[in-house]
């Protein structure tokens, strides 16, 4: 079943982005309109779709749309034309309100910086998005704490993000995302800030979720190596064009062009498991 569909999203960043809509409809380059009227095209008529409780990888590298994509699906970012739809909904242009609701409960965000407030503890960071949606005291600490023991933080519920480890701080991080319960999780380049060691770590630990949590997760890296580890399936993008869709076996075994191909042997990936 489809949980998510991008429907021929554009995204152009710039002070007239309809008008420069139109010069690329009328078959002007992406080239052309950065340099005659200074219009970057982030996203260029992309279409993909999500199924329901898959794990799915968005990959590219510095500059190729991955981030830009997924913040339309939370409205962190409003598409300059298309549509996202979330089970059949249409999301692109909701209201402040409609917005709002929507982040509470249906879909929650992992950040590469680890966004935790550093002024409360991770007991108060974990329940934040519950207290949030006004939840009672005792139901949201209670369910915090199941999720602060599931990502392996027992015993530093009353300590300060300042003295956790980079690891340990995106495990808070998960926490908070997974508390809400909601139905999508977006995970944007989130291990990309720690040391390779924690960051298999942690990779590892997310693997060990994905079973257990039965959810839509939509993970952004750079790293292919990462996205072959994660995936169920991957897109692979690049200057905002949507290159390849497969799974990491296909994507390996299979590449379509040059540059996937490219991508894979730097990769210098093993054999599949």
């Amino acid at each position: 079943m489809v949980k998510i569909e991008f429907k021929n999203i554009h995204k152009i960043f710039g002070k007239n982005p309809q008008q420069s809509m139109e010069y690329l409809n009328n078959g002007m380059s992406k080239e052309d309109l950065l340099e005659k009227y200074g219009h970057t095209v982030g996203i260029h008529n992309l279409n993909l779709s999500i199924q329901e409780g898959e794990f799915f990888v968005i990959m590219g590298l510095s500059g190729s749309g991955k981030s830009t994509l997924v913040r339309h699906l939370n409205g962190l970012i409003e598409a300059t034309s298309g549509q996202v739809m979330v089970d059949g909904q249409d999301v692109t242009h909701l209201t402040h309100e409609e917005l709002l609701v929507f982040r509470r409960y249906k879909v929650s965000m992992v950040f590469q910086k680890f966004g935790l407030f550093p002024h409360k503890t991770v007991m108060e960071n974990v329940s934040y998005g519950l207290k949030v949606r006004g939840e009672a005291k005792k139901q949201r600490l209670e369910k915090s704490q199941t999720w602060i023991e599931t990502v392996g933080l027992s015993g530093y519920e009353n300590v300060y993000p300042n003295a956790l480890s980079g690891g340990m701080q995106q495990r808070v991080g998960i926490a908070r995302a997974l508390c809400t319960e909601t139905d999508i999780l977006i995970m944007d380049e989130p291990f990309s800030a720690l040391d390779p060691m924690i960051r298999t770590e942690m990779q590892d630990v997310v693997l060990g979720l994905k079973e257990k949590l039965k959810k839509t997760i939509i993970f952004v890296t750079h790293d292919l190596s990462e996205a072959v580890k994660l995936a169920d399936r991957m897109a692979i993008l690049n200057n905002g064009e949507l290159i390849q869709v497969g799974t990491p076996q296909e994507i390996r075994e299979t590449p379509n062009c040059d540059y996937v191909k490219r991508f894979v042997e730097s990769a210098h990936l093993g054999p599949m498991p």
